[in-house]
């Protein structure tokens, strides 16, 4: 159960709710304990009238007036009784299920609240589809716990206290006979539960494995169609649900074994109740009545008895989910939100001898990198493929903290800044644009609390999507589907330039964000940027070189060094890297418009 013990925060939370839900629990059982002897007692009145009228007398008549009337009152007592303990039992559900669900809510928030503190290196090496079951199959199991498994138990616990006391009460030696199955049912819990543990943690973990399968197939149709692989990821589909059923048929065969187990035992208590009682009760030991009283008494025992496997199970089942929960909740973020400072950035970044590595692959991003970029200026970093550009924008971000070194933003270390405060301050373009499964002016205005029609409109033309928007039939209120799957890979760059431009921040990062572009829609933007980006520290990463942009200065990277730095006439006088990269592109762009169509 220490596993479970994470839990202990919201049941104090919820405490007095929990509290009341207990008490109807016993104020329920005490009156269902009630019933019984009521009707004992019926059993036993009936009885001794009878043979009081069978043997005549003076009083047999008084007898048979006054009979109806004392069965009318212990039958309306009965029925009070009865509705009574249905009230309250109906309380007990409304009090302790609901808190369950209240849990399930506390405990979904937080999870989600931890899965926005995780850093990238986390959701590299966890599967989306795996981080999804923790958040519904693995909190749906625990909220089992939450609410009607201890719902259970504690209705188990006050209904054996009551019914035993009671029974104790009438023949201690009868009491006896009843109990006898209950050690025997206790060590078969014990050794089957220790068995739906270990099947309820296998069957999680392939479950979370099949959501991940099913994950990626949905977001990967257009490759799997692409190559025909329909049949083959259908295959290997069928073959993981296989293996997920015979592992469910497996523990639905254990906790199969529970109903008859407990069926079996509560039905020798009752042959021996009958067998026993019906002896004494011929022996004038005990009365019919008390013999009525210890048979709905065992028959009172059946249900919370049975349903103790059943709890078991739940319970066991909340376990292996909460440890999967508890590995989740107990990771710590490696780029830790420690920072306290929140005052409005103006722009300077200086990288001083900044090496970093991915904890995740061991790779070597960058070294010794070190360069200053004053408030305002315009930054190009190029390089090719895999030189460390990215990185370079993920770490003036804080998505990763530096191996080595130090990045000082206005002159503060950026680790002493709280994360919140430096994100919002800066306008970042990924190289992997996301857009959200909502219209496209909620797409653009998603870094501001509210956004304004019009204002998305300009933003957008500053991007030079505006047009392309207004086209649409909807226009701005275009739906762009999961991921913009409805938008070309030109156009969700571009909503994502404008998402960026619409904060007006005075740092924007751009990283790679016209590769999907056309080229007379690149120069277009470039001549836009160059307007948009005056006053604003700027990095904008590419592999090609922007010439309608004016940079102070640019940075050539290779190798995860700065190979170069310098102005772009200063760069094409050293005749290195940049002035071989600036030829090739000329270059391609000769060759396309020597075979771009006539007329």
């Amino acid at each position: 159960m220490k596993e479970l013990a994470s839990l202990n925060k919201y049941f104090v939370k919820y405490k007095w709710r929990i509290g009341a839900g207990i008490f109807f629990v016993i104020c329920a059982n005490f009156l269902n304990a009630v019933n019984p002897l009521i009707t004992g007692n019926a059993v036993d009145l009936i009885g001794q009238s009878l043979k009081d009228i069978k043997n005549g007398g003076q009083l047999a008549e008084t007898i048979k007036e006054g009979l109806g009337w004392q069965v009318l009152k212990l039958f309306l007592a009965y029925l009070g009784v009865a509705l009574l303990a249905g009230a309250f039992t109906f309380l007990m559900r409304q009090t302790i299920i609901v808190v369950s669900r209240l849990i399930e809510y506390s405990l979904k928030e937080d999870m989600y609240d931890q899965y926005q503190k995780l850093d990238l290196t986390f959701y590299r090496q966890n599967n989306t589809g795996d981080l999804m079951n923790r958040i519904t199959e693995d909190v749906g199991r625990v909220r089992m716990y939450a609410g009607p498994a201890i719902m259970y138990s504690v209705n188990l616990l006050f209904t054996i206290l009551f019914v035993t006391v009671s029974m104790f009460t009438i023949n201690a030696e009868l009491t006896m006979y009843v109990l006898i199955p209950l050690p025997v049912l206790s060590v078969l819990i014990y050794f089957i539960n220790e068995q739906i543990e270990k099947s309820s943690t296998v069957i999680q973990e392939k479950l979370s494995s099949l959501t991940v399968d099913a994950q990626e197939t949905y977001s990967g149709i257009r490759v799997v169609q692409a190559y025909a692989r329909e049949k083959e990821m259908l295959s290997h589909f069928e073959k993981e649900c296989e293996e997920y059923k015979q592992k469910q048929l497996r523990l639905a065969k254990l906790d199969a074994l529970y109903f008859p187990i407990m069926t079996f035992l509560i039905g020798c208590s009752i042959i021996i109740v009958v067998y026993v009682g019906g002896v004494k009760v011929g022996n004038a030991k005990l009365s019919a009545g008390n013999l009525a009283t210890f048979i709905m008494y065992t028959n009172m025992l059946m249900w919370p008895v049975s349903s103790l496997g059943w709890t078991a199970s739940m319970i066991k089942r909340a376990i292996a989910s909460q440890r999967r929960i508890n590995q989740f909740m107990h990771q710590e973020s490696n780029v830790p939100d420690t920072g306290t400072i929140e005052h409005p950035i103006k722009g300077e970044i200086v990288f001083d001898h900044v090496s970093f590595t991915y904890p995740n692959t061991g790779i070597t991003a960058l070294k010794d990198v070190d360069f200053k970029i004053k408030a305002g200026e315009r930054i190009a970093i190029i390089g090719r493929t895999g030189s460390g550009k990215t990185t370079i924008a993920d770490l003036v971000m804080r998505m990763y903290d530096v191996t080595k070194g130090h990045i000082y933003v206005d002159g503060t270390d950026v680790r002493q800044y709280k994360l919140g405060s430096l994100r919002k301050q800066v306008g970042f373009v990924p190289q992997d644009v996301f857009l959200f499964s909502e219209t496209i002016t909620e797409n653009i205005g998603f870094g501001l609390e509210k956004v304004e029609r019009e204002h998305a409109v300009q933003f957008a033309h500053h991007a030079s999507i505006g047009n392309e928007i207004e086209r649409f039939p909807e226009q701005y209120d275009t739906m762009v589907g999961e991921r913009g799957v409805t938008l070309s890979g030109g156009q969700k760059q571009r909503i994502s330039i404008a998402r960026a431009l619409i904060k007006q921040p005075n740092v924007l990062i751009l990283d790679d964000s016209l590769s999907a572009v056309d080229a007379s829609t690149e120069k277009q933007i470039q001549q836009n940027l160059d307007v948009v980006l005056r006053g604003k520290t700027a990095l904008i990463i590419t592999h090609r070189i922007f010439s309608l942009i004016h940079f102070d200065n640019i940075l050539v990277l290779d190798e995860g060094k700065i190979a170069e730095q310098g102005t772009h006439d200063e760069l094409l006088r050293r005749n290195g890297l940049y002035a071989e990269i600036y030829t090739k592109q000329l270059s391609e762009q000769h060759q396309r418009a020597d075979e771009a169509p006539i007329g």
